[in-house]
């Protein structure tokens, strides 16, 4: 009668330890997806020594894991999904601000032919005057704006417009800048002008919303504070 010999590497060659699984895991991806997780439950359960199983106790607490993991998964992909449908809700919303102007702090305004524009500055602690000048998109000075002792608060400027000798200005890009004496201290103050709104564009990586306005400058909508006509 023929006797065959059976070594020991024979009959583990096609056992999977748990370890070796669970290894090949961690090298394919550090964050345990669903997949692996079931991968390495299996593993263990069909690996598992019959003198000593797993026990109920540990058997139930990989079962919670395993349903927490998938519940987790299910929720990053439902506010993944729900982050981008706000977004572009958020977009679509926000095209209306299209043609009308939002405050923007030390931003060139656009100034129609004979038009005017509005601005302010704000004096939480007032003045004793201020002087607010008008740039063109060159650089030069075009008018100065002097006013009197101003009370704590927001101060509403207008330009007309006109230059220095009283005529119109050219429709173009005009910038204001603003100083005044406050507690005998002479002081550049921003000035707040509102600025026609020409694109909104959206930020893929976070969903946030921008708006551009007259001579390209952009804010995100949530620092939008004041919206006009």
């Amino acid at each position: 009668m023929a006797t065959t010999n059976v070594t020991s590497s024979s009959l583990l060659k096609n056992v999977a330890r748990y370890e070796d699984v669970k290894d090949a895991a961690k090298k394919t991806n550090e964050d345990m997806g669903k997949q692996e997780f079931l991968t390495l439950f299996t593993a263990q359960l069909q690996n598992q020594n019959p003198l000593e199983p797993v026990k109920n106790e540990a058997f139930v607490a990989q079962l919670a894991q395993f349903s927490q993991l998938e519940a987790l998964t299910n929720m990053q992909t439902s506010l993944d999904s729900f982050v981008t449908s706000m977004s572009g809700e958020r977009l679509l919303g926000s095209a209306s601000l299209i043609g009308k102007k939002v405050a923007m702090t030390d931003t060139p305004t656009q100034l129609a032919s004979g038009g005017t524009i509005d601005a302010s500055i704000d004096l939480p602690l007032g003045a004793n005057g201020i002087l607010v000048s008008v740039i063109d998109s060159q650089g030069r000075l075009v008018q100065e704006l002097t006013a009197g002792p101003q009370l704590p608060g927001t101060v509403p400027i207008s330009w007309d417009g006109k230059d220095a000798a009283g005529n119109n200005a050219p429709s173009g890009l005009y910038s204001l800048s603003a100083t005044a004496v406050v507690n005998g201290q002479t002081e550049t103050i921003p000035v707040s002008t509102l600025s026609t709104v020409r694109a909104i564009s959206s930020n893929p990586s976070d969903g946030s919303v921008s708006v551009e306005v007259d001579g390209g400058k952009t804010l995100l909508l949530t620092d939008v504070k004041r919206v006009g006509i």
